[in-house]
C-alpha cells in the first residue's frame, strides 16, 4: 500500500533554507523551535498503576524536542503548522515515545477527528514506542477498533509492549514495519503496596489483564496457543519474558503483513500529446 504523504525537499535561495512540495502544494520549512517540558513527570509502571511525582531538576525526565514548523502557500496567503499538525492533514498520526494517558488522549482525539472528517478514508498510524500503560494503550486500541475509518499501522524504530499490540491491531493486510524495526511482546508488569488483601486484588487484576492481552494477540495473529507456540513451532513460553523480534520474524509470527523497504509511489499521470494541425 502506498502511504499518503509524499514530500520533495529542495534547496531554496529565499530566506527560508528549505522548500517542501507536499502533494502538489508548496510549503516552506521554518527553523525548528525548541520546546522544553517543565511539568512534573509521573513515573508509572507499565501496567498503569499510580506512580510517584518527581521534579524535573532532580531527574532525567526533562525532555527537549525539536519540532519543525512549515509554512504553506495558499491563495489567501501563508499558513504555518507544526509538522505533526501538517501530517494530520494528510491523515497521518505519529505515536512516538511512551504510551501514557496524555499521549492516549491526543491519539484518540486525532482518530475521532479524522473519522468525523471522512469515515471512509484510511488513516495511517506510525508507531515508534517502547510501550507504557496498559489502560492508556487499550484506550487507543479500542478507538482504532471502534471508528469506521480503516487504520493502517507502521512501525519505524520500535514497537514494544503495548506498542506491539497496537501495531498488530491495524487493518488486516495493512500492518507494516520497516526493515530495521524492533518488535517486542511480554506479559504485563506492575506493583502494589498496602494490606495483603489489597495486594491480592491487584494480583488478580493483573492476571486478568494478562489473559485479555493474550487473547488480543491471538485474535490478530491467528495463533491459537500464544504461550506455547514459537515461530519455529518449538514449545516455548513466548510472552513469559521479553520476546524480541525482527521485522521478518514479526511477519512470520503474524504481527504484521509486510516489511516495507521503500514507499510505493505511483507515477504521475501524463496527458497524452495532442497531434498538431498540419
Amino acid at each position: 500500500m502506498s502511504l499518503p504523504l509524499r514530500a520533495l525537499v529542495s534547496r531554496s535561495s529565499s530566506a527560508f533554507p528549505l522548500t517542501c512540495n507536499i502533494l502538489g502544494r508548496t510549503t516552506r520549512i521554518l527553523p525548528s523551535q525548541l520546546l522544553q517540558s517543565s511539568a512534573y513527570h509521573s513515573q508509572t509502571s507499565p501496567f498503569g498503576l499510580p506512580g510517584t511525582w518527581t521534579e524535573p531538576r532532580n531527574s532525567e525526565t526533562r525532555s527537549e524536542a525539536l519540532i519543525p514548523f512549515v509554512v504553506e502557500q495558499t491563495a489567501r496567503g501563508e499558513r504555518s503548522y507544526d509538522i505533526f499538525s501538517r501530517l494530520l492533514k494528510e491523515r497521518i498520526i505519529c505515536l512516538n515515545g511512551s504510551i501514557h494517558d496524555s499521549v492516549a488522549s491526543v491519539v484518540v482525539a486525532q482518530l475521532l477527528f479524522l473519522e468525523a472528517e471522512n469515515p471512509e478514508k484510511p488513516i495511517s498510524l506510525y508507531i515508534n514506542s517502547p510501550g507504557g500503560s496498559v489502560t492508556a494503550g487499550m484506550a487507543i486500541y479500542d478507538t482504532v477498533s471502534y471508528i469506521k475509518s480503516p487504520v493502517s499501522t507502521l512501525c519505524n524504530g520500535q514497537a514494544c509492549s503495548m506498542g506491539s499490540l497496537l501495531l498488530a491491531a491495524g487493518e488486516a493486510g495493512k500492518r507494516y514495519a520497516l526493515p530495521n524495526a524492533s518488535i517486542m511482546m511480554h506479559q504485563p508488569s506492575g506493583g502494589a503496596a498496602g494490606q495483603a488483601s489489597d495486594i491480592a486484588i491487584h494480583a488478580r487484576e493483573i492476571l486478568r489483564w494478562r489473559e485479555r492481552l493474550n487473547g488480543i494477540y491471538q485474535k490478530h495473529t491467528g495463533i491459537k496457543e500464544l504461550e506455547t507456540i514459537g515461530m519455529d513451532f518449538r514449545t516455548q513460553k513466548m510472552v513469559e519474558r521479553d520476546y524480541f523480534m525482527t521485522s521478518d520474524e514479526a511477519l512470520k509470527f503474524g504481527l504484521i503483513d509486510k516489511v516495507l523497504e521503500h514507499r510505493d509511489l505511483k507515477p504521475e499521470p501524463v496527458d497524452p500529446v495532442q497531434p498538431s494541425a498540419a
